[in-house]
């Protein structure tokens, strides 16, 4: 079968990826995504990726997608062999993206002094927790822990718990478009200077990002926001509900109109002269958005998710029941908008996927092929790229510095 060819507006950039787990390899992945070509250096042993999620037949679904449009190669580093091929496929490089600990690649003679020395144009884009600067720029940093550093996991979850974690990678995931959009901003600088720059992308600047309306506020007042669970702060009802079935509704009844729209359907008219409830601005008190809350709570649970969600929406009341991944795998809009998409894939016959975002009118991305085994790609990169002779891959491979699959 014949593969897609590279339609995105990024067509056309070569990219190195120099990353392991998360907020690296899915900036690369939104590269790939539209239309670059991703070269992706891994140890001999792998990227770590590729045993974490869940497994089908032996393979990694979570390197199926994560690690898709983009080209193998296993080598190791630690060799001067290892280390020159790496600078070799860089030099031809518009963007390496990296996600080590500050001052690794440095010690293998990869730092960006070096590598522009040879390249001018090269964009380096480096992720870390703490940035490439600064007291803590040593320390390790995780997505959870950088989460915590920036202010977002203080404010995650309900006021009488412990701060929530977040079921998925979010500061990682946030990150990575940090990176991908820095990459892109820093090629068009290049298109006006014709040098290329370092992209410094810290995980928790990435969370604390989000605290935007929070960080003006203690400034000027002092304050510290709390928990607030599943509640819009000062503003109810707008939470999840529970329903008859054992499901949860969002409901957002914000505005004056809507609540009027929400009362009617509950046909509780006598909420409308309650001077708890008469404004938003009463509603928004903490011990009435409790009283509110509850009473909302018990309506819903006279209905299931479907109906009621009919019902509100016939209402004119915004609302949606809180999707589990088999709702999402059920619902037209999903569908319609390519989301699930199915993507060959050599051992499974196909994995479904994440579509591709964002969308572009007249240069679309696309996904060309699945993740690659571990060092699929090693051989042609090494032959056609840089133009190697087979006595000296087959030298390379020996010696260790490359690992060839086969």
């Amino acid at each position: 079968m014949t593969e897609p060819t590279a339609t995105g507006p990024l067509s056309g950039l070569q990219v190195v990826e120099i990353c392991t787990t998360i907020a690296g390899p899915a900036c690369a992945r939104l590269l790939g995504d539209m239309g670059a070509d991703v070269i992706k250096i891994e140890p001999p042993e792998g990227d770590p990726v590729r045993q974490m999620g869940q497994h089908a037949d032996g393979q990694s679904l979570y390197a199926a997608s994560i690690l898709r449009n983009k080209r193998s190669i296993a080598l190791d580093l630690k060799t001067p062999a290892g280390r020159q091929i790496a600078a070799d496929l860089i030099a031809k490089a518009d963007i390496l993206v990296e996600n080590n600990r500050p001052g690794v690649l440095e010690r293998l003679g990869l730092g960006y002094d070096a590598l522009s020395a040879r390249n001018p144009g090269l964009v380096m884009v480096r992720i870390s927790g703490y940035g490439q600067t600064g007291p803590y720029a040593e320390r390790p940093g995780y997505g959870a822990i950088c989460e915590a550093v920036g202010g977002v996991r203080h404010m995650t979850g309900d006021p009488d718990r412990p701060p929530a974690r977040v079921a998925l990678a979010t500061t990682d995931y946030l990150s990575s478009v940090h990176a991908a959009f820095g990459a892109v901003a820093a090629i068009h600088a290049r298109s006006r200077t014709g040098k290329g720059q370092v992209v410094d992308v810290a995980l928790y600047e990435a969370a604390y990002t989000q605290m935007e309306p929070v960080v003006p506020a203690y400034a000027k007042l002092g304050l510290i926001p709390q928990r607030e669970g599943s509640n819009l702060p000062s503003m109810a009802p707008n939470s999840s509900y529970p329903t008859r079935d054992g499901g949860w509704m969002l409901i957002a009844a914000n505005s004056q109109p809507t609540w009027r729209r929400l009362v009617a359907l509950m046909q509780q008219p006598e909420l409308l002269t309650d001077p708890r409830f008469e404004t938003i601005q009463a509603r928004g008190k903490p011990e009435h958005m409790k009283a509110i809350d509850a009473i909302v709570a018990d309506w819903t649970r006279q209905h299931d998710g479907p109906q009621l969600e009919d019902m509100l929406r016939q209402g004119e009341v915004p609302c949606t029941r809180v999707y589990t991944i088999a709702d999402i795998y059920n619902d037209p809009h999903f569908a319609a908008r390519q989301m699930l998409p199915q993507v060959p894939h050599p051992v499974l016959g196909h994995t479904t996927q994440i579509g591709v975002v964002p969308r572009f009118s007249d240069t679309p991305g696309n996904i060309r092929h699945t993740g690659p085994a571990l060092g699929a790609d090693g051989h042609s990169l090494l032959a056609h790229t840089l133009g190697l002779s087979e006595a000296r891959i087959a030298e390379l491979s020996a010696s260790g510095a490359v690992h060839l699959p086969g």
